[in-house]
């Protein structure tokens, strides 16, 4: 079976195709600037980086851009509040996004456009809408799109245009406009644009950008007229993505997605996310309470991107520990390595089957929950192979090892597990030095020390495994 991804503007399963294989022109919706990105942010932000991750794993050449909204009417408002430039009062807040989306590994985008650095674009594709029959100036110096002169308009999310309460849900602009339904490109300058330094010249005056127009003219302008893929979270569908389709396509008179996918946002605790609940998370406070980034990232990717998250701090230790499972697996894959048992076993063929399982179920709409449970499934049975067996072939291993790290490849989880559990040299010593002082007291029967050196061991994050005569050691986390 080959990809399938659901296609919010057919409602339906569709089977990925580029349309210049092996290239795939990728453009996902970033967040608006204004403040610190929320965990909901980071789902989506890690969806993204899955089907990215996924696309190159399965041959492609992915070209992935992913913008920052810096100029919009909350960001205005709160550079005023902080008496700044919109450029000083944005950047630290898009820093911190590619800052906060490294530590969950996520791969970079090829290129973060910053919604201010495309003005001079923006305005010529006005101009264009403009000339095509499909926008107009006010008098007070705004532009808009007429939604009127654009038949196919509310097609992604399934509108009746005649209906009241798509009329209210369209725009909230207050800008003077022919109709209700039409939606602003460009926005005459107010007083506050001009204090925060949001605002240029223009054939129509001074003003900016509207938020759906900056969209399409940075995506197209970085991947061409037709995008393989437009990701967004589900909020975005309506107004912002069908506003992108009509401006856009009124402009090249071609289709400017092949495949729109969406996100469904996350709860918290049970509850609806929201600033009025106290509920809302970043990435970084949950850094700084001790929560490990590869524990993050397993619980935001542990529900398909169409079904509902609940995203718990409870749960963040289960990822914890499941984290830890796939570590010990590879640890205990590596130490095996160097046998000279010859041939094939059991273990390769999970290995193998294992891979088929993980590649049909990302096919299948890139389900991650699944993709999870196939790669536990492996480390069980594999577990339970090198229990039962008294012997495996060099071979075996290298096959066991090869599939762990295909999968991780795609779910991104064993490098960020390993970054949180490094211990320097020196500790490294230290600890080796108590584990034989607890031999040899344990052989000394000198059971209340062995127990103090353990206890003392726990106390610095350090986990002992006895089997038989041997102790393993390693460093667990929050």
């Amino acid at each position: 079976m080959s990809l399938q991804l659901y296609d919010t503007l057919t409602r339906s399963l569709k089977e990925f195709e580029p349309l210049n294989p092996p290239s795939v022109l990728l453009y996902a919706c970033g967040p608006t600037v204004y403040d610190h990105a929320h965990i909901g942010n980071y789902r989506s932000f890690l969806v993204y980086d899955l089907l990215h991750r996924y696309l190159v794993w399965s041959g492609y050449k992915v070209r992935f851009v992913m913008n920052l909204t810096d100029v919009d009417d909350k960001t205005i408002e709160r550079a005023s509040e902080a008496d700044q430039t919109i450029k000083a009062y944005t950047g630290p807040f898009g820093k911190q996004v590619i800052d906060d989306a490294e530590s969950l590994g996520i791969l970079p985008a090829e290129v973060y456009p910053l919604a201010t650095d495309y003005i001079e674009e923006m305005i010529v594709w006005t101009e264009r809408l403009i000339d095509n029959g499909v926008a107009y100036s006010t008098a007070d110096g705004s532009v808009y799109f007429s939604i009127g002169s654009f038949p196919e308009y509310g097609r992604l999310k399934g509108l009746d245009l005649e209906s009241n309460n798509t009329v209210s849900r369209v725009d909230s602009d207050e800008y003077e406009k022919e109709d209700v339904r039409d939606f602003v490109l460009w926005k005459a300058a107010k007083s506050i644009d001009e204090k925060v330094e949001a605002s240029w010249d223009s054939p129509w005056g001074r003003g900016r950008p509207g938020w759906h127009l900056e969209c399409s003219v940075m995506s197209i302008k970085e991947l061409g007229e037709t995008l393989d893929i437009h990701m967004g979270g589900e909020d975005l569908v309506f107004p912002h993505h069908e506003n992108e389709i009509a401006q856009s396509e009124a402009v090249t008179g071609k289709p400017f997605v092949q495949h729109w996918v969406h996100v469904k946002h996350l709860i918290v605790e049970g509850r609806k996310m929201s600033k009025s609940l106290g509920n809302t998370i970043t990435v970084r406070q949950l850094l700084e309470e001790g929560f490990e980034p590869a524990a993050i990232r397993h619980q935001l990717l542990s529900a398909q991107y169409r079904r509902e998250l609940n995203f718990t701090r409870k749960d963040l230790d289960a990822s914890r520990s499941a984290v830890q499972r796939i570590i010990d697996f590879e640890v205990r894959l590596n130490s095996l390595k160097g046998l000279s048992v010859e041939g094939e076993g059991p273990l390769s063929c999970i290995s193998l089957e294992a891979i088929e399982e993980f590649q049909g179920v990302m096919d299948d709409d890139l389900n991650s929950a699944e993709a999870l449970a196939t790669l536990f499934v492996f480390i069980n049975r594999a577990n339970g192979e090198l229990d039962s067996t008294p012997g495996v072939s060099q071979k075996d291993v290298e096959k066991a090892l090869e599939t762990l790290k295909s999968i991780d490849a795609v779910l991104g989880l064993l490098a960020l597990g390993r970054e949180s559990r490094r211990i320097d040299p020196s500790m490294e010593k230290w600890v080796e030095s108590l584990i034989i002082e607890r031999a040899t007291a344990r052989q000394n029967r000198d059971f209340e020390r062995a127990d103090q050196i353990r206890d003392e061991l726990i106390s610095q994050g350090i986990t002992l495994e006895d089997s038989g005569e041997k102790t393993r050691w390693k460093k667990s986390g929050h």
